[in-house]
């Protein structure tokens, strides 16, 4: 077939198309933005791929188009797909129909933890030698890249809790039919399409309804908004995750986990009481451990023996973007972390906390989601990063006012900027040797990252010199 894809360059889009070509299809796409990195990889699997939506690149009009949930109504392409009757599609859909059918599929949802869990999960599998498939939304180190067919009847997928097309407005995870699913966490989020976090706890019970009662969910233990979810019914086994538990404590969790390091660097794997082995690792953060205990978990469902799956994670690299050091230069070392909802932002920073000691941390943030555009945090966010010495937030111009009460209740410590130059000259000029930088977006930032980056490194190259 030759399928088109409209929304091509977004990570989940991309790793479709992949699966697309790799399934023996003619692939190509377009997006409003095609850059680097993922055009390139779109690019070197031969997938031809144009700038724009004019209706033109649906001539000769393809076999099937497959559109992405960033495109709607008023779209040039998608109302030359309708008016013409074009056969179309979801990415969800469509990956359900052609590539999830006859799968052992181990999913991975949750607000927080999606990306680095799935990409923990489909590396145990394959030090395991089960060689999965999968599809993650980022690119993991180990693989190179996001999605691929694999080789076994195992398949990984980040469980996406966003809706799935302008048509269909049902999250795009209860498409995938999961036999082992893993629900990180559960949180309100995406406030531009769910109107409170019972409209999000609704979708999260449709993908339990899909569990078969063969299958298995995993969930940490007591967590209010999860338990009034399963309140609701579910029909599969159920083991649950208790972090922090000293030896022989008692807990009803299954899965226990005990830190060795206060940074998360080092924790220990019990399971119904029992030590099953240690995890020396270079991430932090007790949300990775915890990560990773609900990946060893969902691996042992499948087979995998939790010694494999601890050694495995011993030698596991973090996705990009996940608390990644971008340099260390002058004395100054630059974080990049993809934290932008509050619990997130609260986790990632004591964790760099608890790494650095006393050691002045200065935190940058873009207020870029939807949900944080709408103010909807504004309440939790100065809790969240009451671990930072200074604080510099960035919200455009035209944005509602939450981020001007933030930086009101953070009070000395915390500055807000709309003109991005101005930004960086502010924290160019706070700067000094021993601080801790850390960006945190789930956007470019206008390139403020490689902006800071370059300007630290010609300070040190000028003081060298």
């Amino acid at each position: 077939m030759h399928i088109h894809i409209l929304g091509i360059c977004g990570t989940f889009m991309g790793g479709i198309a992949a699966l697309a070509k790799a399934l023996g299809h003619r692939v190509t796409g377009s997006d409003s933005n095609v850059y680097p990195p993922m055009s390139t990889q779109l690019e070197a699997l031969g997938i031809a791929l144009t700038s724009g939506f004019e209706p033109a690149q649906l001539d000769p009009a393809p076999d099937l188009v497959i559109i992405g949930n960033a495109l709607s109504r008023g779209n040039p392409c998608v109302e030359a797909v309708l008016d013409r009757q074009l056969p179309y599609t979801s990415g969800a859909q469509w990956l359900s129909e052609q590539v999830l059918q006859q799968r052992w599929v181990l999913a991975v949802a949750g607000t927080h933890g999606k990306t680095t869990g799935s990409s923990m999960l489909a590396w145990i599998l394959e030090q395991a030698g089960l060689k999965p498939g999968f599809l993650i939304g980022g690119v993991p180190p180990q693989f190179e890249v996001s999605a691929r067919l694999g080789e076994s009847p195992f398949f990984v997928i980040e469980a996406d809790e966003y809706d799935t097309a302008f048509f269909d407005k049902r999250s795009k995870f209860v498409h995938y039919r999961p036999r082992t699913l893993v629900i990180n966490n559960l949180e309100y989020d995406h406030a531009d399409i769910f109107p409170d976090l019972a409209a999000i706890q609704r979708q999260f019970h449709h993908l339990i309804r899909t569990v078969p009662a063969s299958g298995l969910i995993l969930t940490p233990a007591q967590q209010p908004a999860i338990e009034q979810m399963l309140a609701e019914g579910y029909w599969s086994k159920r083991h649950s995750y208790a972090a922090q538990a000293s030896a022989g404590s008692a807990t009803e969790a299954q899965w226990q986990s005990r830190l060795l390091k206060a940074d998360g660097s080092a924790f220990s794997v019990w399971l119904q009481g029992e030590l099953q082995g240690e995890v020396h690792w270079d991430l932090l953060g007790q949300h990775n451990v915890d990560n990773a205990m609900m990946a060893i978990a969902a691996a042992r469902h499948v087979g995998v023996p939790v010694s494999v799956a601890i050694e495995a994670l011993c030698i596991f690299q973090a996705p990009k973007r996940r608390l990644e050091l971008l340099t260390e230069a002058c004395g100054v070392r630059l974080y990049d972390d993809f934290a932008h909802h509050p619990t997130a932002i609260q986790t990632t920073l004591q964790a760099l906390r608890a790494k650095v000691g006393q050691n002045r941390i200065l935190a940058v943030l873009e207020a870029r989601s939807n949900t944080m555009k709408r103010g909807v945090h504004q309440q939790a966010l100065p809790t969240a990063l009451a671990a930072a010495d200074q604080v510099f937030i960035f919200q455009a111009k035209g944005a509602a006012d939450g981020m001007q009460q933030v930086a009101a209740v953070l009070g000395e410590k915390a500055r807000l900027f709309d003109e991005l130059g101005l930004l960086e000259q502010a924290v160019l000029a706070e700067l000094s040797s021993g601080d801790q930088l850390l960006i945190m977006s789930n956007g470019g930032f206008g390139g403020l990252h490689q902006r800071l980056r370059k300007a630290i490194e010609l300070r040190e190259a000028e003081h060298v010199g």
